[in-house]
Parts: structure tokens; sequence; C-alpha cells
């Protein structure tokens, strides 16, 4: 082949509200950004990383990639929430290969669904600390019937499923591209509609992990719920500098009780991971997702964990200029885009 093998993909992240793509190039000065795209999902198509309505979905992948001109059919998805469980797991030191042969065996003490319904993945991170006999090993399982359907909607949409990755290794990926100096450790939380994914790194290695269902979703239902609206309604009305149906002072009541459901919740992670690991300190939390927008939630989030908080730009080394690409666009929408650029810059042949 004069080209060699096309190993690009398109980084797809299929939230319950929204759905974006992008699509990066590796070029010798760097990385490129040559498009990215969000598009709105239709309300109770996917709830909880559950695909409720296959076809509206498809159909909303498709007009993403028209609408944004975007040709490459290679894609890589990623997927989280109680469907998939993630661990840190200590095994007897073996070669990969007998691994592969007994992480069935290995991975039943820890997984708490049925063994035969799951996917399971691993991957060898060294040694342990204290036992050379032993090894860390990052074992990822998810329910065969979660990865169906998502296999299943690429497929209508006409595309080339190429990775699954997870939602909290997709926002790693692309922290590692734009802070590859960053050597303390961090939190990393993506607040989305549904979902609050966190993963916290040391030394750039994810040492623990969670899924809480807590998410901007909160924030539309107690809206819909005072004001009897539909959750699309609930959007409109949170996003409106003048609502019509409700006051400005209710509406900031209502965020700032999510905020700190989410705070708590996250303090109490946090602090889990404390327990376990005495000895560790976290600086710095980086925020992204649509709920890293709000300003009394970063605010809140600092006092409570006593940490630096901050923003992930992910387009932060990307040439966004080469393809003409909207610079007040990106920005307006960089913490939402994290994902989608973590699942780009994965390539087809990589694992």
């Amino acid at each position: 082949m004069i080209f060699g093998p096309n190993t690009k993909l398109v980084g797809l992240d299929i939230g319950s509200r929204t759905i974006k793509a992008a699509e990066a190039v590796e070029a010798k000065g760097g990385w490129v950004l040559k498009s990215f795209g969000s598009m709105d999902l239709s309300p109770g198509a996917i709830e909880e990383g559950v695909v409720k309505d296959p076809q509206v979905v498809a159909d909303t992948i498709r007009e993403l990639f028209s609408t944004y001109n975007i040709k490459q059919s290679n894609v890589a998805i990623s997927i989280g929430g109680y469907s998939v469980i993630v661990k840190n797991i200590i095994v007897q030191n073996m070669p990969e290969e007998q691994l592969y042969e007994s992480i069935n065996f290995e991975a039943e003490q820890y997984i708490p669904f049925d063994i035969s319904d799951v996917n399971l993945d691993f991957h060898i991170l060294g040694e342990t600390e204290h036992n050379p006999n032993q090894m860390n090993v990052l074992l990822v399982a998810a329910k065969k019937e979660m990865i169906n359907d998502y296999v299943n909607v690429i497929d209508m949409a006409n595309l080339n499923l190429c990775i699954i990755d997870i939602d909290a290794f997709a926002l790693q990926n692309i922290y590692d591209v734009n802070y590859a100096s960053a050597d303390q450790n961090v939190a990393l939380i993506d607040i989305g509609a549904g979902k609050t994914s966190l993963n916290i790194l040391k030394d750039h290695v994810s040492v623990f992990m969670r899924d809480v269902s807590l998410g901007c979703n909160q924030i539309n239902r107690k809206i819909a719920q005072m004001v009897n609206c539909t959750m699309s309604e609930a959007e409109g009305l949170k996003l409106s500098s003048n609502p019509d149906k409700i006051s400005v002072e209710d509406l900031k009541q209502i965020e700032s009780s999510v905020v700190s459901d989410w705070c708590n919740e996250i303090r109490r992670a946090l602090d889990f991971f404390y327990s376990t690991n005495p000895d560790d300190t976290i600086k710095q939390i980086v925020l992204s997702g649509g709920g890293a927008n709000i300003k009394e939630f970063r605010d809140l989030l600092a006092i409570q964990t006593s940490a630096e908080v901050m923003l992930i730009n992910p387009f932060q080394v990307f040439d966004t200029r080469k393809y003409n690409i909207d610079s007040a666009f990106l920005d307006n929408i960089a913490p939402q885009a994290a994902i989608a650029l973590g699942l780009a810059v994965r390539r087809v042949d990589d694992k």
C-alpha cells in the first residue's frame, strides 16, 4: 500500500444529552484538530448509559457526521456507569499470555456480575512495591449487553467501530497529551448529564476510579418538577438569562443544592482514597463535562477539598487554525470536548 494502513479514528463521545465527534491528525509539528462537532440527542434516547432508542442515536450520529463533513468512518467510543467495573488488583507474577488464560478466575472475586455476562480486559501495570513476586493489574469488565447495544448503534450509523474505551481512560488520554509535564497527584473529574467520573492519577497512572449517578440532569429534573415542564424545556430555562417560568432566585437555589450534593459525593470518594493512601495528597482537581462550567461548583469544591480546581482545556496543544475551526466555538465547548478528544488521539492498532 502506497500510503500505509488507515489507523486514524474519529473520537465519538455518546452522552445521554449530546454526542460529540472529534477528528485529530498527528503531524510533525504536533497534533492538529481536523474537525469537532456536537449535536443534541433527543431526551430519553440514552438513560444512565443504556441505549433506549438505538435508531434515534444512530440517526443523530449520521447527522453529526454529515453536518461537520466528517468522512472518516473508523470510530472510537467510550462507556461508563454501573455496567462497567474498573479495579486495580494484585496477582502473582506471570507472563501476559498466562494471565489471559486465568483472568476469568482472577476476576470473579472482584466483579459483582456473573462472569459469563461480561467482557474482560486488563493491563499489567508492573510489580507491586513491596513484593516482587506479585504485580499490579488494571482490570476492566463491562456487561456484554451494554457493549452489544453500542456496537449495534455504530453499525446502524454505517460506521466502523475500532475501539471501545472507558470514559475515565479517555479523559486520562487527553490530560496526558495536554499536561505531560504534570508530576503531582491529580483528580480528573468529568461531570456529565447523568454521570460523574472520578479518576485519580499518581505519576500519570490511574490508582483510583469511581463513577456515580450524579450530573446536570439533576438540575433539569428539579426545574421540571417545580414548573411542571419537560426536561428539554427545563434545559432551556436553566440556560436562559431571563427565564419566564421560574425566578432567577429559584434557579440559583436549585443549582446550589445540586452542586452541594456533587461536592459531598466527590469529597466522600476522595476520603475513601485517602483512607487507603494516607501518604498521598491531591493538590489539583481538573474538571471536564458540562457541570464544570458552573462557577459555584468549582469554588465550593476547592473549599471542601483544599485543592486547586481548574477547567481542562483539551485543545491546548492542538493546532486549531489549519482547518479554520471557529475558536470561539471551541472555547465555549472545551470542557465538554475532553472525552471525544481523548478518543480521537487513539489509533486503530494501539492498546
